[in-house]
């Protein structure tokens, strides 16, 4: 028996799921973040330690390394577009890699047209039309992830640096903020360091916060999702589904501009999709 495997790896973790070809799911397991762009090596082990974990569920503990060769697998992982999954070296029987994008879009949209928003740790946005994807976005938080978790947490210790500076007020949530790593010299130490999961561990604190601070930030990560889906849109609208930890936020915000939907399906979904598709 053929058995398909459905990996969404992302900046928060890595998700897995092993079905039969009618799709039923027989296993499922998770372990930690999936970026290409920023740990190749630890996005290698996060995968194959979920897998690892839903073929066990699927086929018995003593049975996954003899099985594992053998899986026709589908990845959508966070950082393809920026390194095109080299180096990965998985020792799976048929590997389809993708951007963690097309996975959101086949799971949300299956092939119907519209535009997906993934915005959770990083943030990326596609449109599917007659079938054609296409990407923009989710170049990596250095260089994008507008509007996602860890650009909020890097926009608030900029913020606060600024306030320190004098070119913006100090509210109540900077002061915090600044305390909390206990100077600014330690906010620059930090963010030197971390990871887009580390900035973005400081998103819930100005998410749903009435801090002018926040208002600000979050009026900012709209302003850049509009841009973004706009963008998309185009002079055909299409309906717009909001997925990740960020996306609700995002939904309720925009839920009078574009038609908003709910997703059909998860990322995971859409991996799981795309490996039996491809076999």
């Amino acid at each position: 028996m053929t058995l398909y495997l459905g990996i969404d790896g992302g900046g928060t973790g890595c998700r897995a799921a092993v079905a039969d070809a009618s799709g039923r799911i027989l296993g499922t397991g998770t372990a930690g973040p999936a970026n290409l762009t920023t740990d190749l090596a630890g996005t290698r082990e996060n995968i194959l330690r979920a897998a690892r974990i839903a073929l066990a569920e699927a086929v018995g503990p003593g049975a996954v390394e003899a099985e594992l060769p053998k899986l026709v697998t589908a990845l959508g992982l966070a950082g393809v577009n920026t390194s095109g999954g080299q180096g990965l070296d998985l020792p799976f029987a048929n590997c389809r890699v993708e951007t963690d994008a097309v996975t959101a879009v086949k799971g949300a949209l299956r092939g119907g047209d519209g535009i997906v928003a993934a915005i959770g740790t990083g943030s990326v946005f596609a449109s599917q039309r007659g079938g054609v994807i296409r990407q923009v976005g989710g170049w990596g938080l250095v260089l994008g992830d507008e509007g996602s978790g860890a650009w909020l947490g890097r926009a608030l210790l900029s913020r606060a640096l600024r306030a320190v500076d004098g070119f913006v007020p100090m509210t109540p949530l900077l002061a915090e903020v600044i305390a909390s790593q206990g100077d600014p010299s330690a906010i620059v130490a930090f963010a030197r360091d971390a990871l887009p999961v580390d900035f973005a561990a400081l998103a819930p604190r100005v998410v749903g916060s009435s801090d002018p601070a926040a208002v600000v930030l979050m009026d900012q990560a709209a302003a850049e999702v509009a841009a973004a889906v706009d963008h998309l849109q185009g002079d055909a609208p299409v309906p717009v589904v909001f997925l990740g930890g960020l996306g609700a936020v995002h939904a309720r915000a925009f839920a009078n501009r574009w038609e908003v939907r709910e997703a059909l399906g998860s990322s995971l979904d859409g991996a799981l999709w795309l490996a039996r598709e491809g076999a």
